[in-house]
């Protein structure tokens, strides 16, 4: 039972969720390096885990779960520390900061008043928005320009309705759903297979 438990991929995404409280710390002692650093090692197991689980054949969905809570946490902690760390600059992209919250929020709460749980879908569309987001936002956190930030906002906007249009599809939880057009597959297997 352990063993299932204790996966590569598993121990990834528990990786992520440590290193949260490590980088707020970091971020309420002003250490500007050593968050960048922290920050591209959770980001990069946000990467690894998703593909290694499949790889190893060692999807889950515990792994599911702790992946989700793993971004969760990274992903609320983030722009709280940059305010700690960088207050000139979320105030001067605070209209995208903004939207990026809700958007990020959103598809969670709606997810949690249907299913009472994180939705933990993982659509392609919101791997790719994962890794122009990160890339964006270390950019901009490192003093480069906001256009890519500008431009991962509004891809991150485009994933979320999709991940909203799932849970309205979808009668029941399920964990990693690649896309709407999946999500729609998998609700009309559902209805035909509830009456037979």
């Amino acid at each position: 039972m352990f063993t299932s438990l204790c996966t590569i991929p598993n121990l990834l995404s528990g990786l992520r969720l440590v290193s949260v409280p490590v980088l707020l710390v970091l971020a309420v002692r002003g250490c500007e390096k050593e968050f960048l650093v922290l920050l591209v090692f959770a980001l990069l197991t946000d990467l690894a885990d998703g593909y290694l689980a499949r790889r190893l054949h060692q999807e889950s969905e515990l792994g599911a779960r702790l992946d989700s809570w793993g971004d969760f946490a990274l992903y609320i902690t983030t722009p709280l520390s940059a305010w700690l760390l960088w207050p000139q600059l979320i105030v001067r992209e605070a209209p995208f900061v903004a939207v990026v919250l809700v958007s990020f929020v959103l598809p969670i709460l709606i997810g949690f008043i249907k299913y009472h749980r994180l939705t933990s879908y993982h659509t392609w569309g919101a791997k790719l928005s994962a890794v122009l987001m990160g890339c964006a936002t270390l950019l901009l956190f490192a003093g480069g320009p906001a256009l890519p930030f500008h431009f991962s906002t509004l891809v991150l906007v485009i994933t979320q309705i999709e991940e909203i249009s799932i849970t309205a599809v979808l009668p029941t939880w399920r964990s990693n759903v690649p896309s709407l057009v999946h999500a729609l597959r998998f609700a009309r297997e559902g209805r035909h297979g509830n009456k037979c």
